[in-house]
């Protein structure tokens, strides 16, 4: 008797693992499945009158805090559409190489990201009005003493530095690199974005890297050993890039961001997120 309901538990468990596996198997599959779903979504622009943005995971233009999305240029975007009446998507992105091509390929209206207005980048990409001013800097590790190894431009001569694949960032960096007469070997990350960079800086990964001053500073207080004195560019323009699939839409929203930067509205993105 104890032998047949014993052999009855064991049937039991085992039927018991049984549909659990099943279950967790069929969850895995539903999961690989909304993901594929998600990005398939993305790289598939939304007609009509939506407008679909491109935006960068950063500090400056799309982040989360609790339960709420913010950033400067999300914030921003949201403001015009508000004002003007125009329903935007927005596409989260990380890889900038790629997004890239799809403001190319005119899956994107417009891309907002961590760009800086170049002469190299202007001759490739239709820019909007700049939208704030930034500059470049190196993210180092400070030394024993609190000192940074690399204290001006002149010192990377021969040396590695990490950016952001795609990125004006590599632009600069090579005219950094003539500028002083000496080669700066450049080392692109094609997976993540700036504030990746500054964490693997930060936390040992990498030796170096270099991005924008906002994000960096946004960024420093939670890495105090990490130095981001060093200037590796002049003030530059900040500027969202438009696809080729609107050029109505991007002459309309040129005036509108011109107006907007005159508002209390700007100023009140200011007062948050650069000052």
């Amino acid at each position: 008797m104890d032998m047949a309901l014993n052999k009855l538990q064991h049937k039991g468990h085992a039927w018991i693992m049984l549909i659990g596996l099943l279950l967790v198997m069929a969850l895995m599959y539903s999961l690989r499945r909304c993901r594929y779903a998600g990005e398939s979504e993305r790289l598939h622009p939304s007609g009509g009158d939506t407008i679909d943005v491109a935006i960068e995971y950063s500090p400056m233009s799309l982040y989360r805090y609790d339960d709420t999305l913010g950033g400067f240029n999300y914030d921003m975007i949201r403001l015009l559409a508000e004002k003007h009446g125009f329903t935007v998507k927005f596409h989260p992105v990380v890889k900038l190489a790629k997004s890239l091509e799809h403001i190319e390929d005119k899956t994107y209206d417009i891309l907002v990201a961590d760009i800086p207005l170049t002469a190299e980048f202007k001759d490739r990409y239709d820019f909007l009005e700049p939208v704030l001013l930034d500059r470049q800097v190196l993210v180092q590790m400070k030394d024993s003493t609190g000192q940074p190894q690399i204290k001006n431009r002149l010192d990377l001569a021969g040396d590695t530095v990490w950016g952001v694949d795609g990125s004006s960032i590599v632009g600069r960096i090579n005219n950094l690199a003539h500028e002083i007469g000496d080669t700066i070997y450049i080392n692109y990350e094609p997976e993540y974005g700036a504030e990746q960079l500054f964490i693997m800086t930060a936390t040992g990964e990498i030796k170096q890297a270099v991005i924008n001053e906002r994000i960096a500073k946004s960024l420093s207080a939670d890495y105090p050993d990490a130095d981001i004195s060093t200037n590796i560019s002049f003030t530059q323009f900040q500027s969202w890039i438009a696809g080729k699939k609107r050029p109505e839409f991007t002459d309309s929203l040129n005036r509108w961001i011109i107006e907007f930067k005159g508002t209390p509205e700007y100023r009140n993105l200011e007062k948050r997120y650069l000052r």
